[in-house]
């Protein structure tokens, strides 16, 4: 008969990771983190929970964030300040994203097939935007009357938002590009004319 211990109690793995996160990374990191991927308000408390350090740290930090622009912050439902991740700094982080993988150059010819195609969309719904087709057909539906404009099915209607969003994030990205060549001393544009 062979003599064996038992195997040690098998740790949290959950546990293990959040304890080796919080020992690697400062309160301010954490709670940055935590921000980070937050689109819906939080108050500081959960904020807290989640990044693993007091309310009142969070609070700190929250508030700095806030000040620096990358967190937005609302009045709650029982009046406490709660806090998510500004619209803004998403754009910006978006924009970011796309100057680090395109090209000026590929940016504006992108941003013109992203036009056409929302024109194309426009022509062909006979309204500006995705929620004006459901809108007019809802309302078509409900007074059960013909029209002569076509059923919108669920792949272009997906595409036709999010054709408006990547415009958006590419329109923004064009402009800090177009912002940092001023800023670098470089007011040419990509086909050599200077802007006015």
């Amino acid at each position: 008969m062979t003599n064996t211990t038992p195997p040690d109690e098998f740790a949290d793995i959950n546990e293990v990771v959040s304890d080796e996160w919080e020992s690697e990374t400062t309160p301010y990191e954490r709670v940055r983190h935590v921000i980070a991927h937050t689109y819906s308000p939080m108050s500081a408390d959960t904020v807290a929970e989640d990044a693993r350090t007091s309310p009142k740290t969070a609070r700190k930090h929250l508030n700095a964030l806030a000040d620096e622009g990358f967190v937005g912050t609302s009045t709650g439902e029982h009046g406490g300040t709660t806090y998510q991740r500004s619209s803004e700094s998403l754009v910006v982080e978006q924009a970011a994203d796309i100057l680090e993988h395109v090209s000026t150059d590929e940016l504006v010819t992108r941003i013109t097939e992203m036009r056409d195609r929302l024109n194309n969309y426009r022509a062909e719904y006979g309204v500006d935007s995705p929620k004006e087709v459901i809108i007019e057909q809802t309302n078509q539906t409900l007074s059960e009357t013909d029209s002569d404009q076509s059923d919108i099915d669920a792949d272009t209607l997906q595409d036709w938002q999010t054709t408006r969003r990547n415009l958006a994030f590419a329109n923004a990205a064009l402009s800090i590009a177009n912002a940092e060549r001023f800023v670098d001393g470089d007011s040419r544009t990509t086909d050599g004319s200077v802007p006015v």
